[in-house]
């Protein structure tokens, strides 16, 4: 703990509200809320802790608060501080998945339409529904059932197959009396609405007086009409007798983990869950606040009439943060159906732990043990490079981003080398990380702590050489060997330069094989693209009347070299190239395969 947390420390009121972890940049990397503030903050620093604590704790140089009048106010300042800053250490709910509706749209005649996006347009929404195929599934059945309008304004010419098919009443084809309609429109809203079983009893009906009628197949469609309804319906569990939509909470935690389970009720039946575990760092109750605040914020859907959460919950706090009525049930079908959730939590989280651990010691774990064998704080931020060219032409470099033992993909970057000829790799190493890292300098970007090179001693010196005699930056930076076998072989690092033991099987070798041959796939790759394009554009240099417009026109319409190559004069002409144009590409390109071989 650094002098200036210890003076802060010493200052904190007893009063609730929210605070503000940050690293050495003073980035913001874990938003809290408390109900004493002194007693929370003071909390991280004292005792003992588990390890994922203990490593946010190590990064902690500074911190700020926020005085709030409430613990309800805290924790709407810090759902709204936390998705404004995007800490790392937060619940950021990522991965959180849209469900998809069914909508029956705000126009002059409605359509139904399945989306994934609730707007405040006017429009019926219903849902959310377990995936689109079981959308998909109720929708067909609706279009048998309720001829709704499927084709657009602009069909006024004829009527269009929907309406052949007795699925389409072609309103803006025909004369369709509005009261009609919206009578359709409402029997789709009952449907949705779970009173189907007055649908299927008229269906029944029109299915006996066609069968008495003897029109037999008129009957058979009634009757498959029946047996989709009830197979489509019959799918969904029955879990409470009211009817209801609701969401019901419940949560697990071991570890250090909480596993979150939301049960989707509607009209009455359980259709979907939604599972979310995650590491936390605050007392249970409160980080599930957190997580059903950002729930309601990030997942785009209907708010149901009831939401149910457990006991221990603090139910004021759930009303200042979901805007429908909140229960926290404490007898009958209700509470059991809350005691399901929470069941389903534990075992969820009890399947997924050993998964969760071996992640963790592939990616956090690996990077621990790198900076203990290292002597060198946590390398939390790692960049890799490397360069790549062939015989010395069009040389480049590539950078690639791991944080927290995972790829950043966002923060790859590609170079191309500008002030170099020929094959000289020390030279490109130089050129790169001067012109990375003086950047990083220039625009406050933040700093890696480990910069790994592809290559040995000579790459390492000189990217040493530019940060700490050009740039004035001490960074440690680590050189990666190869064996004959072109295989990540030694991690070289230190002053002088030495091998660094790691055992092979070890996570943390295997970490370093991830980061190089990602570097050299990433270099590789944009080495190739760059290429393609020189290759390109060299066989059709010097050709007169042939500018970088009509280079571009040709590789649209002929997508290749090889089919230009191909091409006769008139082919050619025909794309847009005028005659004396053409017939300079044509014999051109023609004396070219003429010519010897290149290997």
């Amino acid at each position: 703990m650094n002098e200036q947390i210890q003076h802060k420390l010493a200052l904190l009121p007893d009063e609730p509200g929210c605070y503000l972890m940050k690293d050495k940049n003073g980035t913001i990397i874990y938003v809290g809320k408390a109900k004493v503030l002194k007693n929370r903050v003071r909390s991280y620093f004292t005792g003992s802790h588990d390890t994922k604590t203990t490593r946010l704790v190590s990064e902690i140089v500074d911190f700020e608060y926020i005085v709030t009048e409430s613990n309800v106010e805290a924790l709407l300042l810090e759902i709204n501080l936390i998705k404004k800053n995007d800490p790392k250490y937060n619940i950021m709910l990522k991965d959180d998945k849209t469900y998809p509706f069914l909508k029956i749209t705000n126009e002059k005649y409605p359509r139904l339409l399945i989306t994934r996006k609730v707007l405040k347009d006017k429009a019926y929404y219903f849902g959310p529904y377990p995936d689109v195929r079981a959308a998909n599934e109720i929708k067909k059945l609706l279009d048998r059932l309720f001829p709704l309008v499927k084709c657009g304004p602009g069909n006024t010419k004829r009527p269009c197959l929907y309406y052949h098919m007795g699925q389409c009443l072609c309103p803006y084809h025909f004369d369709v009396d509005p009261s009609v309609y919206q009578e359709i429109v409402e029997g789709i809203r009952q449907f949705l609405g779970g009173n189907y079983q007055e649908i299927e009893a008229n269906i029944e009906v029109k299915m006996n007086r066609a069968a008495e009628n003897l029109a037999f197949e008129q009957a058979a469609e009634f009757r498959d009409q029946i047996r989709a309804i009830e197979s489509i319906m019959v799918k969904q569990k029955i879990t409470q007798s009211d009817f209801m939509d609701r969401d019901v909470f419940g949560y697990a935690i071991d570890k250090g983990w909480m596993c979150v389970q939301v049960f989707f009720v509607r009209q009455g039946k359980l259709i979907e869950r939604d599972v979310s575990i995650f590491p936390f760092y605050n007392e249970a109750p409160e980080d599930f606040l957190t997580f059903i605040g950002q729930f309601y914020q990030k997942n785009e859907h209907i708010l149901p009439k009831e939401v149910l959460i457990p006991s221990e919950i603090d139910l004021e706090s759930v009303e200042a943060v979901v805007a429908t009525k909140v229960l926290k049930p404490q007898r009958g079908d209700k509470k059991k159906i809350v005691e399901l959730a929470g069941k389903n939590a534990r075992i969820a989280l009890s399947e997924k732990f050993n998964l969760i651990e071996r992640k963790e010691e592939r990616t956090i774990g690996a990077i621990e043990r790198l900076g203990d064998a290292l002597n060198i704080p946590l390398p939390i931020r790692i960049e890799a490079f490397d360069n790549s060219n062939i015989m010395g032409t069009d040389p480049v470099s590539a950078m690639v981003v791991f944080v927290d033992g995972k790829p950043a993909k966002k923060e790859y970057r590609k170079y191309k080398i500008k002030t170099v000829q020929g094959p000289d790799d020390y030279a490109s190493m130089r050129e790169v990380i001067y012109r990375r890292y003086s950047r990083v300098l220039k625009e406050g970007l933040p700093l890696p702590d480990l910069i790994i090179i592809d290559g040995g001693k000579g790459q390492v010196d000189i990217a040493k050489d530019v940060l700490e005699n050009q740039l004035g930056i001490d960074l440690p930076v680590a050189g990666l060997a190869k064996n004959d076998k072109h295989k990540t072989s030694e991690l070289l690092y230190g002053d002088p330069l030495g091998v660094i033991g790691l055992k092979r099987n070890s996570a943390e070798f295997f970490l370093l094989q991830r980061i190089q041959d990602e570097v050299h796939r990433f270099a590789i790759t944009f080495h190739r693209q760059l290429r393609s394009k020189t290759s390109f554009a060299s066989k059709l240099d010097n050709i007169e009347g042939l500018g970088p417009k009509r280079k571009k026109l040709l590789l649209k319409e002929f997508k290749s070299l090889k089919n230009i190559q191909a091409a006769t004069e008139e082919e050619l002409i025909e794309k847009g190239l005028p005659k004396i144009v053409a017939k300079n590409v044509f014999e051109h390109l023609k004396n070219q395969t003429k010519g010897p071989i290149s290997t």
